[in-house]
C-alpha cells in the first residue's frame, strides 16, 4: 500500500501535570532527533524518532509556563522544529521555520525558549524542513489549564492522544474502564489527506480545538484536515460484549485507490468479553460532495461563556463589531511550471525562502533579503518565484479570504496567531459573501480547511509583533512555494516591550554565516543541571510518557 497507507497511533496518558510552584515556572526538556529502523507497515524502514521513540513523546505543560527545549540534531541533514498552534507571543525568533530561524546543522543542538502565554489546549510539534514530517519527528504538545481556571466540563478520567496521518497503519489495543469519560486528543500529522475519525458505536463530544473550547456538540464522526487538532470527550458507555474499532479513513480522494487503506485501532474495555469483529463503521456516504463536511465545519462554534487560559469568557472579545482595516484575498491554483520547475503559488507568487531569515536580516539591516510587496489580490500576470512578504499593520484587524481554485482540499495555517473562521462557501468569494459570516461565535483556531473550488474567510487581530509564516499545511503544496510571511512591527517600540530581542544563541546563516562560531556541545549531564528541582520532576514525567509509547 506504500504511499497510500495510514498512520493511527494511540498514546494513553493517565495523568495531568500540574505545577505546585510560583507563577510562570520553567519546564525543561531534551529532544534528540535521530533515525531509527521501525516496521510500521511490517517492513523495516527508516523513520525519524524523538528520544528514540516513534512517534515522539508528549510535551505536557501548564498555561504560562516558560518552556525550554534543547533540540539535538542527530540526523545527517538540517533540522528545525516548529510548534503548530503555539503562538510564541512576542518571539517569532522561536517559531522554527526557515523564514525566522537558521536551520540546526547535523550533529548540532539548539535550545528553544518560549512561553505558552495565555494558551490552553491540544497542539503538536514536528520538523518543518524537507518533507521530514512524512518520516516522523512529531509528537503531541498539551497545555493544561491553571488550577484557578475551571474546565467547562467535568474533569475527564484520563487523557488519550491519537496521531493520525496518511502514511502508515498499525493496530493497537488500549484498555479503558466502562462508564468512564476520557479526553481524546486527535492530531492529523499527515502530508496531504483529510481523514474522517470515528469510534464504533461511541459519540464524540467535541470539547476543544487548537486552544479554544467549543460548544459541546456530539458527532458520530468528524473530518480532521491536515494539521488540525481536536479533543473529544468520549464516554465508555457501550456494553462490554466486545471491543470496538477506532478508525481513520481518507476523504476527498480517489476511492478506488483508498477504499482498502484505512487506519484502524481497537478500543478495549477492561471488562470486555470478546474481540472486535464485523465490518468497520462507515464513513459519511457523500463521495466527492464536500457539502456535508463543509456544513459540519461551520457547525463547530466557540463556547463563548467558557474561560480559556484567562478568567474571562472566550466570547468577551467581540470580533464581529470590529472594523476591518485590511483585506487580503489569497488565491491558490494547481501547481504549474515556473522557469521550468513545478511550483505552487498564492496570488501568482511562489515563495522561496531567503538564505538569511527575515528577522535576522532586519536585525543586521541587510538589504534585498526580501520585499514587502505581497499583493492583496490576485494579479493578472504570469506567476513568478519571489520573496514577497505581507507588510501588515500592528494592532490592525484583517480579513483573509482563502480562495482555493486548486483540485485538492487544502489546510491553511498561520503561525503566531489564532483566527476566527467566519465563513466558508463554494465558487468565487465576493463582497456579498460577507452576508453569510458568523459574527458572534465563530471558532478561533490556527488551521482551517479550504475546500476545492471554494473559499474560507478568517478574521485576525494583529497584536503579536514579529514575522509569521502563512502557509498551506499540505506538504506537497507548502514545499512547492505556497506560503509567505506576514511582518508586523510596532514602530513605537524602542525598548523591546512588544517583541523580545534576538536570542543570545541565535544561529547565523546566509549572508551572515561568517558570524557563526563553532558550537561547543554540552554534555548531557550539564544540560540536566540547567533547570531546577521542577526540571527534574518534569524530566521524570517526560520519561514516563515515553515509556507509555513502548
Amino acid at each position: 500500500m506504500g504511499a497510500f497507507s495510514l498512520l493511527l497511533y494511540l498514546i494513553s496518558i493517565g495523568f495531568v501535570l500540574r505545577a505546585c510552584l510560583g507563577a510562570d515556572p520553567f519546564a525543561n526538556f531534551v529532544m534528540e532527533l535521530s533515525y531509527i529502523t521501525a516496521s510500521p507497515l511490517g517492513v523495516p524502514q527508516q523513520v525519524i524518532a524523538v528520544n528514540g521513540k516513534f512517534p515522539g513523546p508528549v510535551i505536557n505543560v501548564t498555561t504560562n509556563y516558560n518552556v525550554v527545549v534543547n533540540v539535538k540534531n542527530k540526523l545527517d541533514e538540517n533540522l528545525l522544529i516548529t510548534w503548530s498552534g503555539i503562538q510564541m507571543r512576542r518571539s517569532s525568533w522561536q517559531d522554527g521555520v526557515l523564514g525566522t530561524n537558521c536551520p540546526i546543522p547535523p550533529k548540532w543542538n539548539w535550545t528553544y525558549q518560549f512561553q505558552v502565554k495565555d494558551q490552553i489546549g491540544s497542539f503538536f510539534y514536528y520538523p518543518s524542513l524537507n518533507m521530514q514530517r512524512a518520516s516522523g519527528g512529531f509528537g503531541s504538545f498539551v497545555i493544561t489549564n491553571r488550577n484557578i481556571i475551571p474546565l467547562p466540563f467535568d474533569t475527564p478520567d484520563g487523557d488519550i492522544v491519537i496521531l493520525i496521518g496518511d502514511w502508515y497503519t498499525r493496530n493497537h489495543t488500549v484498555g479503558f474502564l466502562f462508564g468512564k469519560t476520557y479526553r481524546v486528543r486527535v492530531h492529523n500529522v499527515g502530508v496531504s489527506t483529510c481523514l474522517n475519525f470515528r469510534i464504533q458505536n461511541h459519540n464524540l463530544l467535541l470539547a476543544e480545538t487548537e486552544g479554544y473550547y467549543t460548544a459541546q456538540t456530539n458527532y458520530t464522526s468528524l473530518d480532521i484536515h491536515v494539521g488540525q487538532s481536536y479533543s473529544f470527550l468520549v464516554t465508555m458507555d457501550q456494553n462490554a460484549s466486545s471491543d470496538y474499532y477506532i478508525v481513520a479513513s481518507a476523504r476527498f480522494v480517489n476511492q478506488s485507490l483508498w477504499e482498502r487503506v484505512t487506519g484502524v485501532a481497537v478500543l478495549h474495555y477492561s471488562n470486555s468479553k470478546g474481540k472486535v469483529s464485523g465490518p468497520l463503521p462507515d464513513p459519511p456516504n457523500d463521495g466527492f460532495d464536500a457539502s456535508y463536511s463543509l456544513n459540519q465545519a461551520m457547525s463547530i462554534r466557540q463556547n463563548v461563556t467558557a474561560s480559556g487560559a484567562r478568567p474571562n469568557p472566550q466570547g468577551s472579545f467581540h470580533y464581529g463589531q470590529i472594523n476591518v482595516t485590511d483585506v487580503y484575498v489569497l488565491k491558490s491554483l494547481p501547481p504549474s511550471k515556473i522557469d521550468g520547475k513545478l511550483r505552487a503559488t498564492y496570488n501568482g507568487i511562489s515563495f522561496v525562502n531567503p538564505e538569511t531569515p527575515l528577522r535576522l536580516a532586519d536585525a543586521y539591516k541587510l538589504k534585498g533579503a526580501y520585499k514587502l510587496d505581497f499583493p492583496d489580490r490576485p494579479r493578472d500576470r504570469a506567476p513568478k518565484i519571489d520573496r514577497s512578504v505581507i507588510n501588515a499593520t500592528y494592532k490592525g484587524f484583517i480579513e483573509i479570504i482563502l480562495q482555493n481554485n486548486d483540485t485538492v482540499v487544502q489546510s491553511f495555517h498561520l503561525d503566531g496567531y489564532s483566527f476566527f473562521v467566519v465563513g466558508m462557501g463554494y465558487g468565487e468569494w465576493s463582497e456579498n459573501s460577507r452576508g453569510s459570516y458568523n459574527r458572534w461565535d465563530a471558532i478561533s483556531r490556527s488551521t482551517v480547511q479550504v475546500f476545492s473550488g471554494g473559499w474560507t474567510s478568517v478574521l485576525v487581530s494583529l497584536d503579536n509583533v514579529g514575522v509569521w509564516n502563512l502557509r498551506t499545511e499540505n506538504l506537497d503544496r507548502w514545499y512547492l512555494g505556497q506560503e509567505t510571511y506576514m511582518k508586523i512591527i510596532n514602530p513605537e517600540d524602542t525598548n523591546n516591550k512588544t517583541e523580545f530581542p534576538m536570542p543570545d544563541n541565535a544561529l547565523y546563516c546566509g549572508a551572515l554565516s561568517r558570524m557563526q562560531k563553532p558550537q561547543k556541545i554540552s554534555s548531557d549531564s550539564s544540560i540536566l543541571l540547567v533547570g531546577s528541582k521542577l526540571y527534574l520532576i518534569l524530566l521524570v514525567v517526560f520519561t514516563t510518557v515515553i515509556s507509555v509509547l513502548k
